[in-house]
């Protein structure tokens, strides 16, 4: 069996940490190595300009997002002081999957050529391997040690590795060649006939523990399920191109009773009458792998997004007279379990298609057995029924807080086994990785005959506490006659304005978006961005819903159920002229600029670097614009670090406050508008508990 392309992701623990340290630095530069070499394939610089699709960014996005992502996450983590271009880690930082808050507009970026990305991708390289060679480590590594961070851009690099490989597969022929690294697999012969394999009865028990984690996992891996699984049916094979092929020529595309109504609606919008990496020549079919067009090889997995697959098995339910369907997580687990697929990263080759041990291409169905099935890991990933959920205990990392929460939306359907390019985290059968369910990865699936419907849970509620709580504090109730803090806010915005221009705003920490709306009561437009994007996830599903549903806490584990809407706030008028975006108040992209007003409210005491929003809020003003900042000045090292602070310490032997540092910044370009007032908010905890504060409103009119 050939040696593996790729080493493993580490093990967190051992008693050698140098020998640890040494191996994280193999494990960095392989990554960033293949990455680069992906793009090798690419055969012009008009390739990185022009999108594969429309619904995501050109390629020399994701050629620098990865390396930006070191970096944002290395100073969030504050395990670097500096940063190396900040336009670069503000342009290159959002746009992954199709949220509503990314900015794919073409019009708003002026992408860099393609040498000064690869020379800022050798200048973050420099910064990784010095930091990897130089910082303290002991072993062993947590959740919350420092090398949990250097990890995670790692392993956010292996999954863009998979991810671009996609985009590069969609990219024109013309602009892709052939790469000795990327040899695909030259097998085909006859499909085989599928077969129905039971699977016992089980109970499964997913989810890992932070204080154990082992390997490196993403924050929808930890915490706790345990469910019964009855007794069900699977296909020996993933479904192949062959057995799909009955279901294209039998009409099922066109078959309206197949298709729910997002998957309709999916197909008459893309008019999809077969799968997308198939191409018709003449009668015959061609299959588009990454590089190139071959012969279709029948005994190949099909590739699909959830939407086909769903649509097969209700044609082959049809067809059979069986409950076919897509399997739940629940039930795959089950049936990895029976075939003995499991098993945490060893370093040699695994028998599947997997990790680039084999093939840059999927391969006949029939060449990797797992116990009574082929294929249980590896080739394709497998379509579930399951929309991503969190695990009971599910938390978010404070460094990288929005790498699942935006998906609990039950939009994005958990894929299961990983491709042959799946390496790293991907490759482990506890990983927890969620697509929409229109959109393409190397992606397949097997079916199921099972007697009991799929089991779907819950993510709808939002139960995180703090957004949750900020939920009601900017939607919910108004506790001790204290008036609600974000339409206050916005109301004394609006009369500081008096006769000046209403047209466009800003606000800038908008949270979960409540002073957005009130805003779009006066100006023609307005714009809320937030680092969260938890919180920004919060505000778009309120625009384009217009209702929100949340949980709060009573006391200990007692819950109450809350929903709200615009149209109960009189705001239903309004929500089209508010857009919710994910930015960085102290890197925001220049295109955020020409505003008439900003609010920034409860922000300054929460930023990293609040000097250097500061610094550059004039440039995002017009003339004569208002900046309005509204803060309790509740300095904590925890995020703003003690020589960042603005005010709240002794200068020269006198009392130095947040007001002074303010004047100090902001005289040269405004002018303090008038006096200062105070402004009480009240959030609620628990239904005994509450936080009464008072927040100071200063008002800036830029000269």
């Amino acid at each position: 069996m050939p040696e593996p392309v790729f080493p493993r992701t580490p093990l967190l623990t051992g008693s050698d940490s140098e020998q640890k340290r040494a191996e994280i630095l193999r494990y960095f530069h392989a990554t960033f190595d293949r990455y680069e070499q992906l793009f090798e394939t690419l055969t012009c610089d008009e390739a990185y300009y022009r999108k594969p699709i429309a619904l995501r960014h050109p390629l020399i996005f994701y050629l620098g997002h990865t390396a930006t992502f070191f970096i944002n996450k290395l100073v969030l983590a504050d395990l670097i002081d500096r940063r190396i271009d900040p336009a670069y880690e503000s342009m290159f930082a959002i746009g992954v999957d199709e949220m509503s808050w990314d900015d794919l507009n073409d019009e708003r970026y002026d992408w860099p050529a393609v040498e000064a990305v690869k020379a800022y991708r050798r200048s973050v390289r420099d910064v990784v391997d010095r930091l990897i060679r130089t910082r303290p480590l002991t072993l062993p590594i947590g959740w919350d040690h420092p090398w949990w961070i250097v990890l995670m851009g790692i392993e956010h690099e292996r999954i863009h590795l998979e991810t671009s490989s996609v985009l590069i597969r969609q990219h024109h022929l013309r602009y892709v060649r052939p790469h000795p690294a990327w040899t695909p697999c030259r097998k085909s012969g006859a499909a085989p006939d599928n077969a129905l394999v039971p699977v016992p009865a089980t109970e499964v028990r997913l989810g890992r523990s932070i204080d154990d984690p082992v390997v490196y996992g993403w924050d929808n891996e930890f915490g706790r399920h345990a469910a019964a699984v009855p007794a069900f049916r699977a296909s020996r094979h993933l479904v192949s191109n062959r057995e799909f092929l009955d279901f294209v020529d039998a009409g099922g595309y066109a078959d309206d009773a197949l298709w729910d109504e997002e998957g309709a609606g999916w197909r008459k919008f893309a008019q999809a009458a077969h799968p997308t990496f198939w191409v018709r020549d003449g009668e015959a079919w061609r299959l588009r792998l990454m590089l190139e067009e071959v012969p279709m090889p029948w005994d190949w997995p099909v590739e699909t997004n959830c939407h086909e697959a769903r649509a097969f098995c209700r044609w082959k339910a049809r067809a059979t007279g069986q409950p076919v369907r897509l399997p739940t997580e629940d039930e795959w687990q089950a049936l990895c379990r029976h075939a003995g697929a499991e098993g945490p990263p060893d370093g040699r080759a695994v028998a599947a298609n997997l990790q680039l041990d084999h093939y840059a291409s999927s391969c006949p169905v029939t060449e990797f057995a797992h116990g009574p099935f082929f294929d249980v890991v590896g080739n394709v990933w497998q379509w579930t029924e399951t929309p991503t959920y969190p695990f009971a205990g599910f938390a978010t990392h404070p460094i990288y807080d929005d790498f699942t929460v935006p998906t609990f939306d039950d939009r994005h359907n958990l894929i299961k086994g990983g491709s042959w390019i799946a390496c790293g985290n991907e490759a482990l059968t506890g990983a927890r990785y969620a697509f929409r369910r229109h959109f393409f990865q190397h992606a397949g699936f097997r079916y199921v005959v099972a007697g009991a419907p799929a089991a779907i849970p819950a993510s709808r509620y939002e139960t995180d506490a703090q957004i949750s709580q900020y939920a009601e504090f900017h939607y919910g109730d108004a506790y001790f006659n204290v008036p609600n803090f974000p339409r206050a806010l916005a109301r004394l915005a609006v009369e500081a304005m008096g006769k000046r221009p209403v047209r466009r705003a800003l606000d800038l920490g908008c949270a979960v978006g409540r002073a957005s709306f009130e805003l779009a009561r006066y100006f023609e437009h307005v714009t809320g961005i937030d680092f969260s994007a938890r919180f920004i996830q919060l505000g778009t599903q309120l625009a384009e819903q217009g209702r929100l549903r949340y949980t709060l806490v009573e006391e200990g584990e007692l819950l109450t159920y809350k929903e709200r809407s615009l149209a109960e706030l009189g705001l239903d008028a309004v929500a089209a002229k508010v857009e919710f975006l994910q930015g960085d108040a102290c890197n925001l992209k220049p295109i955020f600029a020409g505003y008439d007003l900003i609010l920034a409210a409860n922000l300054i005491d929460r930023l990293y670097s609040p000097r250097r929003f500061l610094e550059t809020a004039h440039t995002r003003l017009n003339p004569g614009g208002l900046l309005v900042i509204a803060s309790p000045y509740t300095w904590l090292p925890e995020h703003t670090r003690r020589e960042e602070w603005i005010g709240g310490f002794k200068k020269d032997g006198e009392n130095f406050t947040t007001l002074d540092g303010l004047q100090a910044i902001l005289g040269e370009h405004f002018r303090l508008a008038r006096e200062p007032a105070g402004v009480p908010f009240v959030i609620r905890e628990t239904r005994r508990k509450f936080q009464h504060t008072l927040s100071e409103v200063t008002v800036w009119e830029r000269r």
